[in-house]
């Protein structure tokens, strides 16, 4: 296991990048601590992989240092980074056993046999692999593929870390939800360092102590669950965690209030010293968990309404109009109707604001 450090990186694939876009992967500085369990995030494209792969020295960072417990790496390809890489798609023997599979590392770095046994029992027993150990992985499905694939990059105790890229993209829906929760406990137990990457926000957000959010090749924020979901750094990160994501209004600030279409909230006064003078685009966002509805008017309430209302049964998740703008809540009751006349309350602790999509503390 080892601390990895990303120091000035960035990566362009062509030559001399003179502005933000011309990067695959923006200027950044990053720590992952020695046995933390870590999420790459982000849609297709935006530059996970590549991150993942500079990493485990697949690609080599057209700036920066790339640094294991303090020393640089950089330079050195993977099979010197001792790293394990596990990928999209299961990567194994397949006329081997599944014993055979799982023993192999240890083997090639000449792992005594009874300890090589010892370690494929306990690693194949948390994957649930005992069963078919004796069997060919030829024969098995491919989620059960994919469970040998995991497992070998699992066994190595010594690895400065474990690498996933995407790899329950092949597995069933129901045994992905086992299988990141049986990852998380192997985490517990094991103390390895893991980073994983993937696009889907339940898997990041289920399997990891801190996530790492990117968009357009530039990390946006990172942290745990509940700080991206509660304080969003990023208006993206505010409209791509969550389901549906944060409302994100587009707003001018004027004698200390926020202006909506004609409707107008008041700020708190360190809100309003902070928004004193901004410039550029200002934007209010409000997860749909918080926003509120009245049926009369009231202090602090703005006019909308009802677009659409949906019961999802554990709650209801109501489409409003606020002006040019559709805002969503999830309301545990409402009884009203598309058409019907409302009004909204938009909690001041639960508002966020944001120029130029970032947010203003």
């Amino acid at each position: 296991m080892a601390r990895i450090e990303l120091r000035e990186l960035a990566h362009a694939y062509g030559a001399n990048p003179s502005q933000p876009s011309d990067y695959a992967l923006r200027p950044m500085d990053m720590d992952w601590d020695d046995g933390g369990a870590y999420a790459l995030l982000g849609p297709s494209g935006c530059g996970k992989t590549t991150l993942l792969n500079i990493i485990s020295g697949l690609v080599r960072p057209s700036h920066g240092r790339v640094l294991f417990d303090g020393k640089d790496v950089t330079e050195l390809p993977p099979e010197a980074r001792n790293i394990a890489q596990v990928f999209q798609f299961p990567v194994i023997y397949d006329t081997m056993t599944v014993f055979d599979n799982l023993a192999f590392p240890l083997r090639n770095r000449g792992w005594k046999t009874g300890d090589i046994n010892k370690r494929v029992h306990q690693v194949a027993e948390m994957l649930e692999l005992s069963p078919d150990l004796k069997h060919r992985a030829s024969g098995l499905s491919v989620d059960a593929k994919q469970k040998i694939s995991l497992g070998r990059g699992l066994v190595r105790p010594d690895v400065a870390a474990v690498l996933f890229d995407e790899p329950l993209t092949v597995i069933d829906p129901h045994l992905k939800w086992l299988l990141r929760r049986k990852l998380k406990e192997i985490h517990h137990e094991l103390k390895l360092s893991l980073i994983y990457v993937t696009h889907d926000q339940v898997e990041a957000l289920t399997f990891a102590d801190k996530v790492v959010v990117m968009t357009q090749g530039e990390v946006v924020q990172a942290g745990s669950a509940q700080e991206l979901f509660e304080e969003p750094a990023h208006t993206f990160v505010g409209y791509f965690i969550g389901n549906p994501g944060m409302n994100l209004l587009p707003c001018s600030i004027a004698d200390g209030h926020a202006r909506i279409d004609g409707s107008s909230i008041a700020l708190s006064p360190s809100t309003a010293a902070a928004l004193q003078g901004a410039q550029g685009k200002i934007t209010l966002g409000i997860r749909p968990e918080f926003v509120e509805c009245e049926f009369e008017q009231q202090e602090g309430t703005v006019p909308a309404t009802v677009n659409a209302v949906r019961n999802l049964g554990t709650h209801y998740l109501a489409d409003f109009q606020l002006g040019g703008n559709a805002v969503f809540a999830k309301l545990r009751y409402l009884t009203a109707r598309a058409g019907d006349k409302v009004w909204l309350r938009l909690p001041p602790d639960r508002t966020l604001y944001y120029v130029n999509d970032k947010r203003v503390a």
